[in-house]
């Protein structure tokens, strides 16, 4: 952002200090935060001015008019397991119970120009490109570039971003060949056994509903 002379005009979401210190090197002119992932931004939001607190509902309620996230060029999200459709679970772990909520996540990548999922091929041996995500949190309708540690795979649907990348220095894979290197090094799990029983289910930014997560056996 320095060489280039890129400033940004708000950064959004869970805060860090990272964001915190683009805010105080003036590369980053506003912080919204609905939530804050450790001290620095804790104590960013008592001190500068431009740090500014807001509620879930100017954060990401596609029924109000004044969502901020609407107004995102990029937006940076991790991931549990993606899948070779680029369906993002952030919710349910790779033996199928309930980690914790997801956030904004759904919402952001729907709002975004450009949604990027960063995440480690393999996590504690377990692949995390699979063929399908135990549970979809964000359809892959939503996601636009996924980035790993040895290159980066582009959802075929961005046809712009193919031809823009095609004279970049990283490695560009498809999502299908990344699945592959993955499962060359630890295999492919077994896959969970689920119960009928529901115990949750998975409701999209517009009330509608996209997945449900069952029992365990």
């Amino acid at each position: 952002m320095i060489n280039r002379g890129i400033k940004a005009k708000f950064a959004l979401g869970g805060i860090t200090k990272p964001m915190v210190e683009l805010l105080e090197e003036g590369l980053i002119k506003n912080i919204f935060d609905v939530q804050d992932f450790d001290l620095s931004a804790v104590d960013s939001i008592s001190k500068n001015t431009n740090h500014y607190e807001i509620d879930s509902s100017f954060y990401a309620n596609p029924h109000n008019k004044g969502c901020i996230a609407n107004k995102l060029d990029v937006v940076v999200l991790s991931a549990l397991e993606i899948d070779t459709d680029f369906n993002v679970n952030v919710m349910t772990g790779s033996d199928g119970v309930l980690r914790g909520a997801s956030g904004g996540h759904c919402d952001t990548a729907a709002c975004a120009k450009l949604t990027i999922i960063i995440t480690p091929m393999i996590r504690g041996r377990i692949p995390c490109i699979v063929d399908s995500v135990n549970t979809v949190i964000t359809p892959g309708d939503s996601i636009d570039v996924l980035v790993t540690e040895i290159g980066i795979a582009i959802n075929p649907k961005r046809t712009d971003l193919i031809e823009r990348f095609n004279n970049i220095n990283i490695p560009v894979f498809t999502i299908e060949q990344l699945k592959e290197k993955t499962e060359n090094i630890v295999g492919v799990p077994d896959k969970i056994e689920y119960d009928e029983k529901v115990v949750a289910i998975v409701e999209y930014r517009d009330g509608s509903i996209i997945d449900v997560v069952r029992k365990v056996k």
